[in-house]
């Protein structure tokens, strides 16, 4: 014979309390998911997807700062690149007219005195461009504490230390070209102001010889600055792919962390109504159930 349990009324209203305070307390946690626009709140909600969402995170700032390192980077080159670009347009028209104090006559001196202003003028324009800064650096004297790469004289005063950049994982570029690789070392025949002030001066002289020999170097000297460019050009886009893939690699990331984070707000909604309803639903029926007693008269 089974003996059947009793229900109180007591225990009945204890139930109905506490599933209608299960029910309100999802309800919350809908409402401020919605009103923030997150799923996670606190670690407790998901410690599998707080887990993700940390890991994310410190993805999404390790790729911004490579795109900002990148961002940097093309400063630099960019900056370099018009600087080298200029110098080679220079060298060339100090090239036609040194060839054109060959073939001066020995007497003209006025032409020769032109030619040398000329080329006077362009010395100085190339060192100026040669102490080019960026970011208050400048950018052919390598690491230096100092405002310049060349003095007055035309004379490299900066260092050949590299200045680099971090562009992506385990991925460092030079971002720099010092004056020796770009306008040859301050002992060298071939650098370039020396070159300069060379054919000066064999044009004041009038000494073909000396012209023609300064020439020739003349020649190494662009040689080596059209190398330079090249480098530079080709670390420029280098870094240009690298940022690119940091932003892609960074807008996927992004989408990984909405994904875990965001809420869906349409379904978030419908939930929330559902859950309000059913709350009603809950009230009205606890309502019919739990009826008042002639105790709760008394009371």
């Amino acid at each position: 014979m089974t003996i059947p349990s009793r229900v109180t009324d007591t225990s009945m209203t204890h139930r109905m309390l506490g599933d209608l305070q299960r029910n309100m307390a999802r309800g919350q946690k809908l409402q401020t998911q919605i009103s923030s626009g997150k799923l996670l709140s606190k670690p407790s909600d998901s410690p599998t997807g707080t887990v993700t969402s940390l890991q994310l995170r410190g993805e999404v700032r390790a790729t911004q700062q490579y795109s900002r390192n990148a961002d940097d980077g093309l400063g630099w080159l960019g900056t370099i690149q018009d600087k080298l670009g200029a110098a080679s347009s220079q060298i060339i028209r100090v090239r036609d007219l040194a060839v054109q104090g060959l073939n001066a006559a020995s007497g003209d001196e006025g032409s020769r005195a032109a030619l040398k202003s000329e080329i006077d003028n362009i010395r100085q324009s190339l060192i100026s461009e040669a102490n080019t800064k960026y970011m208050g650096r400048p950018v052919f004297g390598g690491t230096t504490a100092g405002d310049t790469a060349f003095n007055a004289d035309g004379e490299f005063i900066g260092n050949t230390a590299e200045t680099t950049r971090t562009v992506g994982p385990n991925a460092k570029v030079r971002i720099e070209a010092n004056g020796v690789d770009a306008f040859g070392a301050n002992e060298s025949d071939t650098q370039l102001f020396k070159v300069l002030t060379d054919i000066s001066e064999a044009l004041d002289a009038n000494n073909h010889k000396d012209l023609d020999d300064a020439l020739g170097r003349l020649d190494s000297a662009h040689d080596l600055l059209k190398s330079t460019l090249s480098d530079v050009g080709a670390r420029y886009n280098r870094i240009t792919q690298m940022k690119q893939s940091a932003d892609d690699h960074l807008l996927s990331v992004t989408s990984q962390l909405s994904d875990i984070e965001d809420v869906d707000l349409p379904k978030a909604i419908m939930e929330l109504q559902i859950q309000q309803t059913s709350y009603q639903a809950a009230l009205a029926a606890s309502a019919k159930v739990i009826q008042p007693s002639l105790i709760d008269f008394l009371r």
